[in-house]
């Protein structure tokens, strides 16, 4: 008799939920799974009820023998599971608004991942995730952690430095995408051209070799970034302005959010442009994401709407779902994720988190080794991981004056006049989540 497989998801009522059901749903044969919990919290409540009944029809419409449980019982869920997957938002859509609007409000970049919204991202989540990795020690201590929470890269490190747990891989949606439209830009077939990412979540540099062993990067940079093509794969950066002298030099191509950097000013224009006349992205996610709820309620439906690639994030699920079966069969498929560095990336600490191209085995990632950058990447990269590092120490601890000491590193937080400002604002904004600094005994 077969085994049989429990996968739990922690933030079951997502909007992205219909697509993790239809990638285990498409990998039944290789991955039979038996149980799926979808867990949720009590502000989640009608959203799980919703979604959770979506899955159970499409589960029905494929006709395979998976049941789909919905609960608000985190511990009574991850009793022995086999994988959990993590795609929860601390606050929901609302906390979003927050990041965005408060930073943009003083004249700063307002992004769900970076500058101040995303280091606040970070504070909130990471405090759950360890105390999911807590649980998880507990009630299912053989399986594997499954994150695509963002912002994934300090998600994946966190557990692992302070969760302890290196049964864990995160993932983004940013390669994968990058993969697919690239592989047609260059006029290959699936899996006929080696990509070689190396970097940090939403901070990497890639290389592109075909099956013959030709290095495509050139060719696929001149493609990207001539005078003819400038395209953009993220959802939520309007125009990638990234330009042709630049990353030709570079012979790497870099992640669409290195506009964030290397043009800070026009992107915040166009972010304060769009915020007073629109308001927030996250309110316009907030929109469709209510609209796609209408779409789940329809009792008819047991598939995934098309709409849902207007979400953003597409292809995240299935990722996932590729991951688990990967380490399941022990298939050694490609994939970019977030996992240990271990001497991948020589330009960053040994124990920290990084998104590599690996190979994905029973025993987990298995990184392709990078090596060493030049200094036009090395630069910004390191930079960035010790902000990383300390925005995790400062979600941990409590401790205001890492957090500080974070905002004052990051690039995009540009005004060292208002970044303690920004800060104590959202500090204030965001109490509910963040209780550690709040409490007398942390340091300030």
């Amino acid at each position: 008799m077969a085994k049989k497989l429990k996968v739990v998801t922690i933030g079951g009522g997502s909007s992205y939920t219909p697509e993790l059901v239809e990638g285990f749903i498409q990998r039944y044969e290789e991955f039979p799974i038996s149980e799926l919990w979808l867990v949720d919290i009590e502000e989640g409540k009608e959203k799980l009820s919703i979604v959770g009944e979506m899955a159970k029809r499409m589960i029905k419409a494929a006709k395979i023998p998976c049941e789909v449980h919905l609960t608000l019982d985190r511990r009574a869920a991850l009793k022995d599971a086999d994988f959990v997957t993590t795609q929860l938002r601390v606050g929901l859509l609302d906390a979003r608004i927050l990041d965005e609007r408060i930073p943009l409000s003083h004249g700063m970049i307002g992004q769900e991942t970076n500058g101040a919204g995303g280091i606040f991202k970070a504070l909130r989540t990471i405090p759950v995730i360890l105390s999911i990795v807590e649980d998880m020690k507990e009630l299912c201590p053989d399986a594997w952690l499954i994150n695509f929470t963002n912002p994934a890269g300090m998600v994946t490190e966190a557990v692992l430095r302070y969760g302890k747990w290196d049964k864990v891989i995160g993932l983004c949606n940013i390669p994968v995408n990058a993969v697919v439209e690239e592989t047609e830009l260059l006029g290959e077939k699936s899996g006929d051209v080696f990509f070689h990412f190396s970097g940090i979540n939403h901070l990497h540099w890639h290389t592109a070799v075909d099956k013959k062993g030709n290095d495509r990067t050139d060719e696929l940079i001149r493609k990207m970034y001539g005078k003819d093509h400038n395209p953009s794969i993220v959802a939520n950066i309007k125009d990638n302005r990234l330009i042709y002298e630049q990353v030709a030099n570079l012979h790497m191509v870099p992640c669409p959010y290195h506009n964030y950097y290397y043009y800070t000013d026009k992107m915040l224009a166009e972010e304060l442009e769009d915020f007073k006349a629109h308001g927030t992205r996250a309110e316009k996610v907030k929109k469709i994401e209510a609209e796609l709820f209408e779409l789940y309620r329809n009792p008819e439906l047991d598939y995934k709407p098309k709409q849902l690639a207007e979400r953003g994030g597409a292809r995240y699920s299935d990722a996932a779902c590729e991951v688990i079966s990967s380490i399941y069969n022990d298939k050694q498929k490609i994939m970019t994720v977030s996992t240990l560095n271990n001497g991948t990336i020589t330009d960053l600490p040994d124990d920290c988190a990084v998104e590599v191209t690996s190979l994905i085995t029973a025993r987990g990632a298995v990184p392709f080794n990078f090596g060493s950058f030049e200094p036009k990447q090395r630069g910004l990269l390191q930079v960035m991981k010790a902000m990383e590092q300390l925005t995790i120490e400062a979600a941990v601890t409590g401790d205001r004056g890492t957090l500080l000491q974070a905002f004052m590193m990051n690039p995009l937080i540009t005004s060292g006049d208002i970044a303690q400002v920004v800060m104590e604002e959202m500090l204030e904004a965001h109490k509910k989540y963040l209780p550690i600094f709040f409490d007398e005994t942390t340091t300030v």
